[in-house]
């Protein structure tokens, strides 16, 4: 998880950084836009391997699905990292609507990683 947050929080700087350029309507550095999307590949890959270690660990220690809240947080957290990477995909001058799209789910994405964390320390404990 530690991973994935670092993903973001490099994602969140990069893409404030590219924001300020297209705001100010200065040239990007060339390497900028292609960074910011190889750490969005690299934090899609992180997710789903955490949904896959999350599921097959807890089916393997419970033998069930749905003991904590974390189980919805974190399918909360896959779907919302799939539309942000999405709609990324999407940004052109032809599709207007796909840039606030990534912008929004990046903002609330940002709750669903704080809750995750919250409720997977609790899953955490129960292991330990």
């Amino acid at each position: 998880m530690g991973l994935t947050l670092t993903a973001y929080l490099i994602l969140g700087i990069s893409g404030t950084w590219l924001w300020q350029r297209r705001w100010s309507k200065s040239p990007r550095p060339p390497w900028l836009r292609p960074f910011h999307y190889v750490t969005g590949t690299i934090m899609v890959i992180l997710v789903l391997l955490l949904l896959a270690i999350g599921l097959i660990g807890t089916l393997g220690h419970y033998g069930s699905l749905g003991h904590s809240p974390h189980l919805f947080a974190g399918i909360a957290v896959v779907l919302l990292v799939l539309l942000s990477a999405g709609s990324a995909t999407q940004i052109s001058p032809k599709h207007p609507w796909a840039r606030p799209l990534h912008v929004t789910t990046n903002i609330i994405l940002l709750v669903g990683l704080i809750f995750t964390t919250a409720t997977g320390w609790g899953v955490v404990q129960k292991y330990l």
